[in-house]
């Protein structure tokens, strides 16, 4: 046994580490700059063939690629997008850096993370997600299958910075969710905005996270990853 154990820790480290260098890195595209980025998933909120990823920014469907640091998104529907690397469980901080562009008056379409995600492209799909929008307001809600939940209707916080300026080109929010034990803080611009307990919820926290961007969103996603610390 006691040549085994060592072995055995040395195999589990090795996995995390290739787990680790699979997680997308956003100063390193996945496959070319101003391609779609390889490896990505994305679920519509409403099933439809006709709507793929694409790297032509005048597509009628998606428009998402590689645009180091970070991604570029400017959605048609809506829709959630992850990489299969994006996994957490147990405590965890998931984050993101999202630059907003002109919305041109659509400013009650959200944008943020989701997590816990499970079943991503099967029918009971579920998963619990925090956005904000260019009102000032943040939602916090839980989806399984084609139902929805609301945790915490839309909220205004002073911590959230809106697009209000077209002379500037777009405007940066930073968006966390931290989860230890049954807590789930919610932080906008570093401001914790919201805690909720998890057993007050139907989901675990545990399972895939990315992205939620609501209809006709036009996003650069700087970052976004997960810490364990």
């Amino acid at each position: 046994m006691k040549k085994v154990i060592p072995t055995l820790l040395i195999l589990m480290m090795s996995i995390n580490i290739i787990q680790a260098q699979n997680i997308p890195d956003p100063g390193v595209p996945q496959g070319q700059n101003l391609d779609v980025p390889e490896g990505w998933e994305f679920r519509l909120d409403k099933p439809d063939d006709s709507i793929t990823l694409s790297a032509d920014p005048e597509t009628e469907g998606i428009y998402f690629v590689n645009m180091t640091p970070g991604w570029h998104l400017t959605t048609g529907p809506r829709a959630i997008f992850w990489h299969p690397s994006y996994a957490a469980q147990g405590s965890y901080t998931i984050h993101t850096d999202l630059h907003l562009f002109n919305p041109n008056g659509r400013n009650r379409e959200g944008f943020g993370l989701f997590f816990g995600g499970k079943n991503m492209q099967a029918e009971g799909y579920e998963y619990l997600y925090f956005l904000i929008r260019n009102t000032g307001d943040f939602l916090i809600k839980q989806r399984k299958g084609e139902a929805t939940e609301t945790i915490q209707g839309w909220t205004a916080s002073d911590a959230i910075k809106v697009y209000d300026n077209p002379e500037v080109s777009s405007v940066l929010n930073r968006l966390a969710v931290e989860v230890n034990g049954d807590t789930m803080k919610f932080f906008i611009n570093s401001e914790e905005v919201a805690t909720i307990n998890a057993n007050d919820i139907e989901l675990d926290t545990d399972g895939v996270f990315g992205l939620r961007v609501n209809h006709a969103v036009n996003l650069h996603v700087e970052d976004i990853g997960m810490r364990t610390e």
